[in-house]
Order: structure tokens, then C-alpha cells, then sequence
């Protein structure tokens, strides 16, 4: 089947399996030296991948990864893909104050760009942690040099969500864009219709629906999102996990993969800044 012409958002959020907001309880963070780091073997994975199908992606990436993998970095830009930032330590925004939440969001962009070699423009926020109660975030944002966020996602959910934003690209200060995750619309809700578990949870061809919903009744392109630890079927299991916190990480790894790979050739996919920021937002 031939692929539809608008050019839709690939983006991954560059974490490591026990970096998981979910596994906060469970896995302190001054732990997370002990670990064994298992993010570069995932992320040459999806290199590979997206070099079959000839497609460039954003990737929204940890500082803390970026500092003790500055190659994994390096060979994300030589491979055509934008560089991003996803905060520097994976803490939530709704968690800081403003003052910490500057520091890490400066730190990360700057670290980003030392290693890059070239200018970071997007941020998304942990757990997409913007929402009515912090908005000054934008402020924080836009004075760390950002020129957009895609940090709300337009939905309900247990541990984010701000359903009655707008659903697609839009400004929320002079200079700076919001570029919320996909939803579609019907029933009068906005239900999710891209990345991460619901991704797995669904059927591939109700999120491949979904997002041609997007695309043909919208005429809007969508924004996917998913994680590297998502196609690592071998990662080690965190013991004395609840079970909801179990289900939704685990759930249909060993499928995840394929799906990708499927989505690649299903849609046309390119990187954030190339979609959203010539002419319509501007590449400040």
C-alpha cells in the first residue's frame, strides 16, 4: 500500500529501562550508577532501523545518558537525526520548582549541544509533566533558548494529561510552540493515538486507524513517540513491581519491534524541527 504524503513526527525518548517514572519507588535514583546501562545497543537498533526505511527522527535524550554516552549521541546527528532534549535527570517538571527546573533544563540543553555539535531547539518533558498547575514552565523554556515543547499530552491518564488543551501545534509564547503528542477525537474525548504502551497495548492496526484519522480527517501530521527500552525483550526484570506498574512496561516487548518496523513502511516519518519549525514557527 502506498504511503500517505504527509509527513508525520518520528521522535524517541531516550531513557534507560530503570529510568522509568514508574520505577521511582522501586529504583532510587542515586542507584542508577549500579546499573547496567543497556540504551546505546537499543538505540543503534532503531538507527538501524529507521536507515532501512530511510527515515530521520528526533531523538529526546536524557543528559544524564548523553554524559556518560556522549558516542550514542554523536552517532544519532551523523545519521541525519535531530537531537533533543528530554530534561537532564528524568524528573518530572510538575515536581520542580521553577528555579530547578531552569537548572535542568539549561544544563541538559547546553550538554546536548557540546557533544551534538549543533543547536538543540525541542524539549519534551518527562511523563509530559506540563499542565495547568505549572505553565510557568513555558516561561523557563523560552528563557533557556528552546524554541519548541512537546510536553502535553492532550488527554486523561493517571499520572498526566491536560485534556482540554489544543490538540495540535500552537504557541504558547512569542518564539516558543507547543507540539502536543497525537490524539484523536471522537466521542467527545480525545484518546491516544501514538507511542509508548498504548502502542503495545493496542492492536497495530487500530493504531495505524488512529493516526491515519489524524492525517486524513485532521490534515494534521502526527507526532509518535516511543522508548529504546521498548523493543528490549532481554531487559532485566525489576523485582517487587505492582502489578499495573508490571503490565504496562512489559506488555508486548517482544512485539514491539516488528510494529515499528511496520510503522516506518505504513507512513511517511521525518524529525520535529524539519516538520514544525521552517516558516511555521521559525528556526529563531
Amino acid at each position: 500500500m502506498e504511503r500517505d504524503p504527509l509527513t508525520n513526527a518520528f521522535t524517541i525518548d531516550v531513557e534507560d529501562y530503570f529510568q522509568v517514572s514508574a520505577f521511582a519507588p522501586y529504583i532510587p535514583r542515586d542507584h542508577w550508577d549500579s546499573k547496567a546501562c543497556r540504551v546505546e545497543g537499543n538505540v543503534e537498533r532503531i538507527l538501524q532501523m529507521l536507515a532501512d526505511h530511510g527515515t530521520h527522527a528526533t531523538f529526546f535524550t536524557l543528559g544524564w545518558i548523553a554524559r556518560r554516552h556522549p558516542r550514542l549521541v554523536r552517532s544519532i546527528v551523523e545519521n541525519g537525526h535531530e537531537v533533543a532534549s528530554h530534561g537532564y535527570g528524568h524528573e518530572r517538571a510538575s515536581d520542580l520548582d521553577e528555579t530547578a527546573f531552569f537548572a535542568d533544563i539549561d544544563s541538559s540543553r547546553k550538554l546536548l549541544e557540546d557533544i551534538a555539535g549543533q543547536r538543540v531547539s525541542g524539549y519534551r518533558a518527562p511523563s509530559f509533566s506540563i499542565g495547568t498547575r505549572n505553565l510557568w514552565a513555558f516561561d523557563c523554556l523560552l528563557k533557556a533558548g528552546y524554541t519548541y515543547s512537546s510536553s502535553i499530552y492532550p488527554i486523561r491518564h493517571d499520572h498526566y494529561g491536560m485534556p482540554d488543551a489544543p490538540r495540535f501545534a500552537h504557541p504558547v509564547r512569542d518564539g516558543l510552540w507547543e507540539i502536543p503528542v497525537t490524539t484523536a477525537c471522537f466521542f467527545d474525548r480525545n484518546w491516544p493515538a501514538s507511542g509508548g504502551g498504548y502502542f503495545r497495548l493496542m492492536p497495530y492496526a487500530m493504531s495505524r486507524w488512529l493516526l491515519r484519522r489524524v492525517n486524513h480527517l485532521d490534515k494534521q501530521p502526527a507526532i509518535f513517540y516511543f522508548h529504546p527500552w521498548e523493543i528490549d525483550v532481554d531487559q532485566p526484570r525489576i523485582p517487587g513491581i505492582d502489578a499495573k506498574t508490571r503490565f504496562r512496561h512489559y506488555l508486548n516487548l517482544h512485539r514491539m519491534e516488528a510494529r515499528i518496523r511496520r510503522l516506518l513502511a505504513d507512513f511517511k516519518w521525518g524529525r520535529m524541527d524539519e516538520i514544525f519549525l521552517p516558516g511555521r514557527i521559525g528556526s529563531g
